[in-house]
């Protein structure tokens, strides 16, 4: 008889104890499933510490296509909350430069070459050689400079973008403050055309 009653206390115990684990289960909320991560994250974090503004800049290096260029000065322009930097190159053929931004995202770079034989104003296109420029996109934004550019600290640059119908060869032109229209001939690169060697911190 005693051993019956202890096999029933053991049972009621251990319902108990289930009874308790249950309830405890049921007030833990369920695990959040982990959110989806961006796979291409790393690189682009990457890219951007490698062309971001604290590491290319005036005296930074710049080496493509076998040759090495020094950033002599760099442009910063905004228009808004948008904002994309011009690195101007002494090396190679001279009249070089190199403009980064980051749309929605995504790294875009280009090469560009100042064409001063080129007396072009806007339109709505135009035609060089057997290359047509057709409109893409104008405004009006602040700038800001730093190192060698010519230009003043400060100020407002009106802009005109063109590109042909593949969107390989680029038409820029520019006018800061009230001086005359500046075209430049350009070209989309990728991060991997070139290496940047960020300027010694003194």
């Amino acid at each position: 008889m005693d051993i019956l009653i202890v096999i029933v206390i053991l049972l009621f115990l251990l319902a108990a104890l289930f009874a308790y684990l249950g309830w405890q289960k049921s007030r833990q909320q369920p695990e959040r499933p982990s959110a989806r991560r961006d796979p291409f994250a790393d690189t682009v974090a990457q890219d951007r510490r490698s062309f971001g503004i604290e590491s290319l800049g005036p005296g930074s290096i710049v080496a493509r296509g076998g040759v090495d260029y020094v950033v002599r000065g760099t442009i910063t322009v905004r228009q808004g909350y948008y904002e994309w930097h011009e690195h101007l190159l002494d090396g190679g053929e001279g009249g070089e430069w190199l403009s980064v931004e980051h749309d929605e995202g995504q790294l875009k770079l280009s090469w560009w070459r100042t064409r001063e034989d080129l007396a072009l104003k806007p339109d709505h296109g135009h035609t060089l050689g057997e290359v047509q420029y057709r409109y893409r996109e104008s405004g009006v934004a602040d700038f800001s400079s730093e190192g060698t550019t010519g230009l003043p600290e400060t100020g407002r640059v009106e802009f005109y973008d063109y590109a042909d119908e593949s969107g390989s060869r680029l038409l820029g032109l520019e006018r800061f403050g009230l001086g005359a229209w500046e075209a430049s001939l350009g070209e989309p690169i990728t991060p991997g055309e070139v290496t940047v060697y960020p300027a010694p911190r003194s």
